[in-house]
């Protein structure tokens, strides 16, 4: 029957009839097709375009445009527009060496840094790292890096100048507030692997848990430490968050359930307009009847200082040692097409007690200093402070 239909009906009757189809399904189709990246009525792209031609028609050396280079370029320009040193886009390359960063393994010099004022700092230099045994600090200034300046850098710049082969060289200008001068230090890259945390026993009755970062396995060791502390004499805990610059939201959230009772605020995100979400313990709390006392610096941030809250709003846990950094956003990573990634802030998080830290950080219960000449002689009174504290505690 086939057979007969394709030897009877003429080729011009066929093309008639697929015009028709095809003429009607487009139609259909562009009725009902929303275009998802089209370009906003309000915006008019025209001058982008306009800029772009005139550089590619009168740039005095052609071969330097790369065209990939100028989109990266442009959509990081258009970010930089908003004044937000957390919200970054990382092309492909970069993208990468973030993801490497939150998974705990990249090759570098191991620290956090921020933007703040339009200065880059040291939030952080990260345990057993080539940063931290160069004497990198919390707080330091970072005024140049091998020799570009680094006022007015954006983080990713930062990063991109920074990172690099381990065993290669990079020389940072660094200015700390009790110097009269900066200087310069010069640090060996390396490849970082960073635990989640470490601890140990103080006496026969005290845990001591460093909690390094928020990584993506952080919540599996701390679960892992625990169930091994449990095997111990330990009946209070001392929760060490200096130098730890935060890390994943939800990873802070699985901790603080060891902690709190089931359903009690760690946290809350503030979308804006009224729209709010609270983050709730949902873990276990096995360790609610441990006394515990807390210790940050300037280089505990973000999931940190969630974490740190947390504990105090909810429990009356003692917060020692200085003032911590004060990140109160929150961050999502959304990627591209060619993997490349944006990380947009998406929310403000506040204290379960409603309270904003952006810019002023978390204050402690009782201020303890761990000068240079600490530091330098191996000396630490804020954790002195806190053994001191918590063996008041009954």
């Amino acid at each position: 029957m086939l057979d007969f239909l394709k030897r009877k009906i003429s080729p011009l009757f066929i093309i008639f009839c697929f015009l028709i189809v095809f003429g009607v399904g487009f139609w259909i189709g562009e009725s009902s097709v929303v275009c998802k990246f089209c370009q906003p009525e309000e915006v008019d792209f025209s001058l982008f375009w306009e800029a772009w031609s005139v550089l590619e028609e009168n740039y005095i050396d052609i071969e330097k445009i790369d065209k990939q280079k100028m989109i990266y370029g442009a959509i990081s320009g258009a970010i930089e527009s908003l004044d937000d040193p957390h919200t970054v886009f990382f092309n492909p390359e970069d993208a990468r060496k973030f993801l490497e960063d939150v998974s705990g393994r990249f090759e570098g010099v191991g620290m956090e840094v921020g933007v703040r004022n339009g200065q880059l700092k040291v939030i952080a230099p990260l345990e057993g790292t080539p940063a931290q045994k160069a004497g990198l600090r919390p707080g330091d200034v970072i005024t140049s890096i091998d020799g570009v300046s680094a006022f007015d850098i954006t983080i990713e710049e930062a990063i991109t100048l920074i990172r690099g082969p381990q065993g290669t060289e990079v020389t940072l200008t660094i200015f700390r507030n009790e110097w009269d001068s900066s200087k310069d230090i010069k640090i060996k890259r390396a490849l970082i692997e960073i635990p989640a945390l470490k601890w140990e026993m103080i006496g026969n009755d005290i845990a001591y848990i460093q909690l390094y970062h928020f990584s993506e396995i952080a919540d599996e060791e701390f679960s892992q430490a625990v169930y091994e502390i449990f095997k111990t004499s330990a009946d209070r805990i001392i929760l060490d968050l200096r130098n730890n610059p935060g890390g994943y939201l939800e990873v802070s959230q699985t901790i603080a359930g060891w902690f709190l009772e089931k359903g009690q605020i760690v946290a809350i995100e503030d979308f804006g307009g009224g729209e709010e979400r609270a983050y709730k313990a949902r873990g276990n709390s096995r360790l609610l009847d441990y006394p515990i006392v807390i210790l940050i610096n300037q280089g505990s941030a973000s999931a940190s200082e969630i974490l740190a809250s947390a504990l105090r709003d909810n429990r009356g846990i003692k917060i020692i040692g200085k003032t911590s950094f004060g990140k109160g956003s929150v961050q999502e990573l959304q990627s591209l097409s060619d993997n490349s990634n944006l990380k947009i802030t998406v929310a403000s998080w506040l204290t379960p007690k409603g309270e904003h830290i952006t810019g002023k950080g978390l204050e402690p219960d009782i201020e303890v200093d761990l000068t240079d000449e600490d530091y330098n002689n191996n000396r630490d009174p804020q954790l002195n402070k806190a053994i001191e504290t918590i063996r008041e505690i009954r």
